[in-house]
């Protein structure tokens, strides 16, 4: 979990080049968490970002 939007930014691309799978980033009450986009079941509409590594990568 972490309170920085850019650094749980940057985690979630490392995560999901380093996996190789898609992550998805996401609003929560404590700050912003990264999981495996398999996994979440969240409300869509905290979603910040999905990363998917085999997708060109582009800053914002």
């Amino acid at each position: 979990m972490a309170d920085n939007l850019e650094l749980a930014g940057q985690v979630a691309l490392d995560l999901a080049r380093t996996m190789m799978i898609c992550v998805t980033l996401f609003k929560s009450d404590g700050g912003y968490a990264v999981v495996p986009s398999d996994d979440f079941d969240g409300d869509p509409e905290t979603i910040v970002h999905e990363y998917d590594p085999f997708q060109p990568w582009r800053r914002r």
